[in-house]
């Protein structure tokens, strides 16, 4: 008996938002995408209860804009659950371990019900852990004694709430995917690095916002000094006036924009329609960003057990060693999980000239694991979603069309698509790799990580063409069988 047949009892079973039985309006699929996000940012100010302020630190840290959510809200948690499980996902899938036909409605539905199981298992793997070993810490003892359920009491009512909340999110996205416009991931990163940019724009607090620091520096408040000195160019730079962050943030904007523009246009005409044309784009980001969330959410998950094994032994090992930061919480300062931490802000430019050799080591491990990873994520993409040669293959006979001068046949059509596609998904990748860490290292207007700028200007530039494709489909209902 295979695996599919003991565990479809159970994963057929899975509770899932129902698919709509036509087609939905653009004006409806707005209304739904638009109802999720009021709703995840009003999740994202629910507060877990029983969770103490202090002494408590955020484990996911400087990956919180990429994981989305909100520090010790019920959507503490965030994408991770959800991301990690892809990750599991697209490493059995690319290495056909599954055996699943996604082509066929039942695997489909296995392959649906096995992803949202192993959300479930990601959630109690990450929640507990930080629940029972990491920073999480119940308010107080008498908060338990007053309940009469005890501090683990306490704990595991803290636990309950995340598990809510990381099921809502699942199921959150899968409304969005099936009933909204674009995917539920996308928009909940959007939505986080949004938050972080109009603070780091507009911002009144501490740290003060980009507009408000030159407002500062305009009226005399804030002096920078010479301009043309050394450390005039420093604060003007790195300082308040902050203009490498801005510099670095454009560029970023400009460099992904561009990039979504460059394609290889693979000519096409129609088989059967005499005139009709047509061409298959392999976009420079054939596999988009999206592969960067797997990256990043498993260097998030090293730094997690990093973090819970600290918690667990302190620094007895040699292999890692922690100090607790006022602002950053818990982060290592030698050892293993040190190196593997991707390093953030321009704060390496100062401690270059203390510590060269471990810096450089830290900048090279960083270089190597996102180019390499972001490269290798976008392979296993590509192959999962049924966007490499033999599938492109497939769907553009099935659609009628073929490459001119080329016999119309699956297998050539492979071979043409073959050229282009594998090369491109590499380059692709490692370029997105290379432009997350260089994000990193200059630093981003609100402290965004380079990683959450990209995905979310990527994003926003397919949500963009999403939505002009919902408006053209609503204005021409003819075109609905083309596009899908």
């Amino acid at each position: 008996m295979s695996w599919k047949e003991t565990a479809a009892p159970v994963l057929t079973r899975m509770p899932t938002v129902s698919r709509p039985q036509g087609h939905v309006p653009f004006k409806r699929k707005i209304g739904w995408t638009a109802g999720v996000l009021v709703l995840y940012f009003f999740l994202t100010n629910v507060y877990l209860f029983g969770l103490g302020g202090q002494g408590s630190s955020d484990i996911y840290g400087q990956f919180r804009a990429i994981l989305a959510g909100g520090t010790g809200t019920v959507l503490h948690l965030g994408i991770g659950p959800i991301v990690t499980a892809s990750i599991v996902l697209q490493l059995l899938g690319g290495a056909n371990l599954l055996g699943l036909d996604t082509s066929n409605p039942r695997d489909q539905a296995l392959y649906q019900g096995l992803q949202k199981f192993l959300v479930v298992v990601m959630i109690f793997l990450t929640g507990l852990p930080m629940v029972f070993i990491g920073g999480m810490l119940p308010a107080s003892e008498a908060l338990g004694a007053q309940l009469g359920i005890g501090t683990f009491g306490v704990q595991v009512l803290i636990f309950a709430q995340l598990l809510v909340g990381g099921l809502l999110l699942l199921f959150m996205d899968e409304v969005i995917s099936k009933w909204g416009v674009g995917s539920g991931i996308g928009l909940f990163i959007i939505a986080g690095v949004s938050q972080s940019l109009m603070r780091g724009f507009f911002g009144t607090g501490q740290p003060k916002g980009f507009f408000a620091s030159w407002f500062d520096i305009i009226i005399g408040k804030t002096p920078l000094g010479p301009v043309l000195s050394g450390s005039g160019l420093s604060s003007l730079l790195l300082g308040p006036g902050n203009l490498l962050a801005l510099f670095t943030t454009l560029l970023i904007f400009a460099i992904v924009v561009y990039a979504e523009s460059v394609r290889v246009e693979i000519p096409l005409s129609h088989a059967k329609v005499k005139g009709a044309r047509g061409r298959y784009p392999v976009k420079l980001i054939y596999a988009s960003v999206l592969p960067m969330i797997l990256v990043r959410a498993l260097q998030a998950n090293i730094q997690l057990v990093g973090k819970l094994l600290y918690g667990q032994f302190g620094n007895m090992m040699p292999f890692w060693e922690y100090t607790q930061n006022q602002q950053a919480g818990l982060v290592p300062t030698d050892g293993l999980f040190y190196y593997f931490q991707p390093i953030r802000s321009t704060q390496w430019i100062d401690a270059l000239a203390t510590e060269p050799a471990q810096i450089l080591l830290r900048i090279g491990i960083d270089l190597l694991f996102m180019v390499v990873g972001g490269a290798l994520f976008a392979v296993f993409w590509v192959e999962t979603t049924d966007m490499g040669p033999e599938a492109s293959a497939e769907k553009i006979q099935n659609s009628g069309m073929q490459i001119p001068g080329f016999r119309r046949n699956p297998g050539v059509m492979e071979k043409v698509l073959a050229r282009y596609i594998p090369q491109v998904t590499i380059i692709g990748g490692a370029l997105v790799g290379l432009l997350a860490v260089g994000a990193n290292m200059l630093g981003t207007i609100g402290q965004v990580s380079g990683t959450g700028l990209l995905l979310t200007v990527s994003i926003t530039y397919k949500l963009y063409e999403e939505i002009a494709e919902e408006q053209l489909m609503e204005m021409h209902p003819v075109m609905r069988d083309m596009f899908s």
